[in-house]
């Protein structure tokens, strides 16, 4: 029979939790390694020369985004990995919320922008998922990308199509990639 704490015992198990750390580990590190994949990927001077993808803050999380929703795109085909994807966003968010802060976005800003964020990336990804699904829809992706990618900044088509390209092609390699190896990180893109 399984002992039951009462609400006393209870809040003092909390208050040490917070106080020392929970011994149990954080579920989420297991997908730290993709996450940072996808934070190297998008780092890559190509997007930022060849592709004119404004290198800002605002462009970077641009370029974090795109290569996200990639990656939660091909998620989506497997159900078994519905929480990865939870805790990939909530990565995500947490990455997004310590570059505010450490801009030195004050507290009272920082939850109604990663708010916003999020919106925004939802926005994002319904949009890139839409664009990446039909190869031929060329357009849609290359609309998305001005809107979403270069905002204020107007790409020439050799530039636009850099990016497309690229992401089209790192859309089909994640295809094929088992989601488990990819939710791991052993999946190298």
């Amino acid at each position: 029979m399984r002992h039951r704490q009462n609400p006393e015992q209870s809040k003092h198990v909390t208050l040490l939790r917070r106080l020392f750390g929970s011994a149990e580990p954080d579920p989420r590190e297991a997908l730290r390694p993709l996450y940072n994949q996808i934070v190297a990927q998008a780092r890559q001077p190509h997007w930022y020369l060849a592709g004119a993808v404004p290198d800002t803050v605002n462009g970077r999380f641009e370029m974090v985004s795109a290569l996200l929703a990639l990656v939660l795109i091909r998620l989506e085909d497997e159900p078994t990995q519905a929480q990865a994807m939870a805790y990939l966003t909530e990565i995500f968010v947490d990455d997004m919320d310590a570059q505010l802060r450490e801009f030195g976005v004050g507290d009272m800003v920082v939850g109604k922008r990663i708010g916003k964020l999020l919106g925004a990336f939802g926005g994002r990804l319904g949009a890139y998922r839409e664009a990446l699904a039909d190869s031929a829809a060329a357009d849609m992706l290359a609309d998305a990308l001005r809107r979403n990618l270069y905002a204020d900044a107007t790409p020439s088509n050799a530039q636009l199509d850099h990016v497309a390209t690229e992401l089209r092609r790192l859309c089909a390699v994640l295809k094929p990639v088992q989601a488990a190896d990819l939710a791991s990180g052993a999946a190298k893109w």
